[in-house]
C-alpha cells in the first residue's frame, strides 16, 4: 500500500459525477496548475475520481474538454440505478483507490450520492476529508441532497462555504465552535461556480449570437426551461403542471432536456408541445450562452439559479425551498410550486432585483482560497 508520505508528496483526490461537479472542480484544476508552476518544489499531485454518476457520457466528456480539464484517472462507470444501487457500486469500486493512494486531503462538491460516498468512504479509512460547498440548507430533510449535504458537513475536517449564512449554519449544528471535539474548521472561500463563471463566460459568447440563431431565438425574447429532480420528474401531476405552465407563454421556451427528465417522459407517453422547444443536453458554454441572453430561467437545479443570478437573469425556481436563499433575499429568485397558475403568474411579474448591491458569494476567487487553506492544514 502507497502511502502519501513518501518522497513527502502532497496529493489530493477529488471526486466528482456529476454536470455541476465538473464546473466546480475546473477552477480548483487551474488553481492548482497555478500553484504547482509558482511553487514546483512543493508540487500539488491531483488526481480526479469520476464516478460515472451522470449517466450521459458524451456530454460528461464534453464538460471535460470544453473546460479543458485532463481525463480522469479513474472513470468508473456506475450509471444509473435506484438509490442504493449506485450508492454501493460507488462505494466498492472508489474504496480500494483510496485505500491504496492514501491521499491527504479527499475532496468533494455539493451533494450528490458521490459526494456521499467519497465522505463515508474518508471517514472509515480515516482520510482528512474536505467538503467544497459546505454549509447549504433547503430545509427539506426528506430531499436526498439534504440528506447527502447533512452526512457530509459532519464528517468533514475542511467546511470550504460559499457564504456567512452557510458559515452560520454550520455553527448552529455545533460544527466548527470553539472546543469542537472533533476539529473541524470552516473558512468562507465564497463559491467556486462564480470563479468558473468568469473564467468561461468570455468563451461561451465567441459563437453566442450563432447558437441562438441555430434555434430561431433572440435575445431576451425566450424563456430557459431545465429540470431534473426527483421530486419533479417522478411525480407525474408536478411534471404535467410545469409543462402546461410554460407551454402557452407569449415567447419560445427552450427545454435542454436532462437524461432522467427524458426517460420519464417516454415512460409516460406525455409529448411536450406548444411554445416548448425540447433539445438535447447542452454542454456547459452553451448553457452559459442560453442563460445570458433569456428572458427569465425556469429551472429546479441549485447551480442554474446561481448563475442566473450573476448574469443578472431573473430566476423562477420550481421548489418550494432553495439552498441558496440569498439569491431570493435580493429578489432575484422566486421559488414556485409547480402548478401552472403559479408558474405564469411569476413568469408575468416584474423582477425587482437587487442585482449589484448584494454579493454574499465571494469574488470569484474562491479556488485560489481552496488551494491555500488545504495547504495550511498540515495532515
Amino acid at each position: 500500500m502507497a502511502t502519501h508520505l513518501e518522497n513527502n508528496k502532497t496529493m489530493w483526490i477529488s471526486i466528482v459525477g456529476a454536470r455541476p461537479q465538473f464546473v466546480k472542480l475546473a477552477p480548483l484544476c487551474r488553481a492548482i496548475e497555478y500553484h504547482n508552476c509558482q511553487f514546483p518544489g512543493r508540487k500539488i499531485e491531483h488526481q480526479v475520481i469520476q464516478t460515472g454518476q451522470h449517466y450521459d457520457r458524451e456530454v460528461a466528456s464534453l464538460f471535460f474538454y470544453q473546460m479543458k480539464i485532463g481525463a480522469p484517472k479513474y472513470s468508473l462507470g456506475v450509471g444509473s440505478g435506484s438509490q442504493g444501487t449506485q450508492l454501493a457500486r460507488m462505494l466498492a469500486r472508489i474504496e480500494p483507490i483510496l485505500y491504496t493512494q492514501q491521499p491527504n486531503w479527499v475532496l468533494v462538491y455539493g451533494d450528490t450520492n458521490s459526494t456521499l460516498a467519497g465522505a463515508l468512504l474518508a471517514a472509515r479509512l480515516k482520510l482528512p476529508l474536505a467538503h467544497i460547498e459546505a454549509g447549504c440548507r433547503s430545509g427539506n430533510i426528506g430531499q436526498a441532497e439534504e440528506q447527502n449535504r447533512i452526512v457530509t458537513d459532519h464528517l468533514s475536517q475542511l467546511l470550504l462555504v460559499a457564504s456567512q449564512k452557510c458559515a452560520e449554519t454550520l455553527h448552529r449544528e455545533g460544527i466548527g465552535l470553539h472546543g469542537d471535539r472533533a476539529g473541524r474548521r470552516i473558512t468562507v472561500v465564497g463559491d467556486i461556480l462564480l470563479d468558473a463563471l468568469q473564467q468561461y463566460s468570455k468563451l461561451s459568447e465567441e459563437d453566442g449570437d450563432i447558437r441562438l440563431d441555430e434555434f430561431g431565438l433572440k435575445s431576451k425574447e425566450y424563456y430557459l426551461l431545465t429540470f431534473h429532480r426527483p421530486e419533479n420528474t417522478d411525480d407525474v401531476k408536478r411534471l404535467r403542471g410545469i409543462l402546461e405552465g410554460v407551454g402557452n407563454l407569449d415567447t419560445p421556451v427552450l427545454f435542454p432536456v436532462h437524461p432522467r427528465t427524458k426517460r420519464v417522459l417516454s415512460e409516460q407517453g406525455i409529448t411536450v408541445n406548444g411554445n416548448i422547444r425540447p433539445i438535447e443536453p447542452q454542454g456547459y458554454l452553451e448553457m452559459l450562452t442560453f442563460e445570458k441572453h433569456a428572458r427569465k430561467i425556469l429551472t429546479d437545479s441549485g447551480g442554474v439559479q446561481k448563475e442566473a443570478f450573476y448574469l443578472g437573469v431573473p430566476c423562477i425556481t420550481l421548489r418550494e425551498c432553495t439552498e441558496w436563499v440569498e439569491t431570493v433575499e435580493a429578489g432575484a429568485n422566486r421559488l414556485v410550486a409547480p402548478s401552472p397558475n403559479e408558474i405564469r403568474a411569476a413568469v408575468f411579474e416584474d423582477c425587482e432585483a437587487d442585482w449589484n448591491g448584494f454579493a454574499p458569494y465571494g469574488d470569484g476567487t474562491a479556488a485560489q482560497k481552496i488551494v491555500e487553506e488545504l495547504l495550511a492544514i498540515p495532515n
